[in-house]
């Protein structure tokens, strides 16, 4: 089992929050993992991707060329990320900002409103979670029970926000495989 993924959109959307939560997820199952943050230097606002390997085996180099799966948060990271998915690999893409079809036929493709879902759930900064709970549901990368020990474990200063949290993950989830069949 290999995954590597990329996750991109704006600065401020915790895409770099998505990876190190699913790294840390993938470390707690014992996988061998590697988490690569890039941003620009404009922060918030500006482009920010991450890209997360994990494995059985060695991770090798921690640079994704071909992901096997992406996330993509806005249109620009769909531009840059869409060609370099691996021929029968996911993309993950927030149709709430993003209404360009894709042009890959040979990906399985998902588009998650995600924002809409954050919002109806109370809170847009919860975006990212959907979009990892419908990456998770695409591609079984990693445990379901597993994100949410690592999700507590990164805010366990901070319990009031886990709960909520792991109710956009399972919505993200639930989205993608009501999709599927």
């Amino acid at each position: 089992m290999r995954h590597e993924i990329v996750m991109s959109g704006f600065g401020g959307q915790g895409v770099l929050l998505m990876g190190q939560i699913l790294a840390y997820a993938g470390m707690l199952e014992e996988k061998n993992v590697s988490w690569i943050p890039s941003y620009g230097p404009e922060m918030r606002g500006g482009t920010a991707n991450c890209s997360v390997i994990i494995t059985d085996g060695a991770t090798g180099s921690p640079m994704v060329e071909h992901p096997t799966a992406a996330v993509v948060l806005n249109l620009p990271s769909l531009d840059k990320f869409e060609g370099s998915v691996q021929p029968d690999g996911v993309l993950i893409v927030n149709s709430s900002l993003i209404d360009k079809a894709v042009k890959r036929q040979d990906i399985k493709t998902y588009r998650v409103p995600v924002n809409d879902i954050a919002t109806e759930l109370g809170n847009l900064k919860m975006a990212n979670m959907v979009a990892l709970g419908a990456l998770i549901a695409a591609t079984d990368a990693v445990d379901m029970e597993v994100l949410f020990k690592a999700f507590a474990k990164k805010f366990a200063s901070k319990p009031q926000v886990i709960e909520a949290n792991k109710v956009a993950i399972n919505r993200g989830y639930e989205f993608v495989k009501n999709s599927i069949g």
